[in-house]
């Protein structure tokens, strides 16, 4: 999560979480007036619309009091979908057994793409099986990791 989100994160989570939703994690895309500020919830029995619209009325007050991104940008309030991204080292640890999509800040072992199952979380590292061969992968290399659907 880029420093503007997460500053977004520490402002809205305890919010979010007060109305009973987890708030699994923010997105901010700078693109100039189209700017995008996504902030992904959930709670057990899955997430509506009107869900998202009680929360985006509650936390548009915040920001606007708060202003903790400068500049024009639309916020945009979801479920985490069945792609849904993974923000944290707990995400990857609920989600062992699942297959998943990694984009790596870096290159490692000549890559900065994997896509596999995930394995295991011992302190800091994630460790990714691709067909039998396993990576094991530091958390802090990690730029955007997504759940691939299980059709």
């Amino acid at each position: 999560m880029g420093q503007q989100a997460q500053r977004v994160h520490d402002l809205v989570e305890t919010v979010i979480t007060a109305m009973g939703y987890e708030c699994v994690g923010v997105e901010y895309l700078p693109q100039g007036k189209h700017s995008l500020l996504r902030i992904y919830i959930d709670k057990p029995e899955g997430i509506s619309v009107e869900d998202c619209e009680a929360v985006s009325r509650q936390v548009s007050g915040i920001l606007d009091v708060e202003d903790p991104i400068s500049g024009q940008y639309s916020l945009e309030v979801s479920s985490p979908g069945l792609d849904r991204p993974l923000f944290s080292l707990q995400h990857y640890e609920n989600f062992i057994g699942n297959n998943v999509h990694i984009r790596l800040r870096n290159v490692l072992d000549g890559r900065r793409k994997l896509s596999g199952i995930i394995t295991a979380v011992e302190d800091d590292v994630i460790t990714i099986s691709e067909h039998g061969d396993k990576t094991q992968v530091p958390f802090s290399m990690i730029d955007k990791g997504n759940l691939i659907p299980e059709w």
